[in-house]
C-alpha cells in the first residue's frame, strides 16, 4: 500500500481526534509507519478541530496532511473549507444529517450517510464519528473489520470499556449505511 493520507475534521467534541487515533492504532495493529497530528482551536468543544492521519509501508515525510486521500467532514464549515483539497480520485466521508454537499468536482467520490441521525436511532450517542469510520473501511478496504474493532478496544480507555460493544456497533452501522 503506497501511503493514505486522512483528514479528519468537525467541531471540538464530535470525536474527532479519537476517531483519528482508533485509525492510528488500526496501523500500528497491520505494522504500518503512521503518524497523527491533532489540530483544534482554543475554544475546544465546539471550536473547530481537525486531525491528520497518515499511513504508509514506508517511512513518512510528513505528518501534515494538505491533499488527502480521504476526509472524513463531519460539519459543514469543514466540508467546505477541505473539499477542495482532496487529492483527484480521493473519496470524501460526511454526515448528510448536518452536510449539504455542494460540490462541483467529478474526480472525487463522495459518500454521504445520515451518521448524527443513525447514531440517535441507535441510541449511540456521540457514535456519529464511529458511524462514519465504518463506512470509511467499507468503501476503502484500508483495514478489516477486525483490525479496527482491535483499535478501538485499544483506544477506549479501561474507564469506558464499557462503551466498546456500542463502538463495535456503530462501526457495523456504518459499514451497512
Amino acid at each position: 500500500m503506497a501511503a493514505t493520507e486522512i483528514l479528519l475534521a468537525g467541531f471540538g467534541g464530535q470525536g474527532i481526534l479519537f476517531a483519528g487515533k482508533i485509525l492510528a492504532y488500526c496501523g500500528l495493529m497491520d505494522n504500518k509507519e503512521l503518524s497523527w497530528l491533532p489540530s483544534y482551536g482554543p475554544e475546544m468543544r465546539g471550536g473547530t478541530c481537525n486531525c491528520s492521519v497518515c499511513i504508509s509501508d514506508e517511512p513518512i515525510g510528513s505528518p501534515l496532511v494538505i491533499n488527502p486521500d480521504i476526509l472524513i467532514a463531519m460539519n459543514q464549515p469543514s466540508f467546505d473549507k477541505f473539499v477542495s483539497d482532496v487529492k483527484p480520485g480521493g473519496k470524501v466521508f460526511f454526515d448528510s444529517t448536518l452536510i449539504e454537499p455542494e460540490c462541483s468536482r467529478t474526480d472525487i467520490e463522495l459518500f454521504g450517510i445520515p451518521s448524527q441521525n443513525l447514531a440517535d436511532e441507535n441510541a449511540l450517542k456521540g457514535g456519529s464519528n464511529i458511524i462514519l469510520l465504518g463506512k470509511v473501511i467499507k468503501e476503502t478496504n484500508i483495514f478489516s473489520l477486525e483490525t479496527m474493532k482491535k483499535g478501538i478496544e485499544k483506544v477506549v480507555p479501561p474507564s469506558k470499556a464499557q462503551l466498546i460493544p456500542n463502538n463495535f456497533k456503530a462501526i457495523e452501522i456504518g459499514m451497512n449505511a
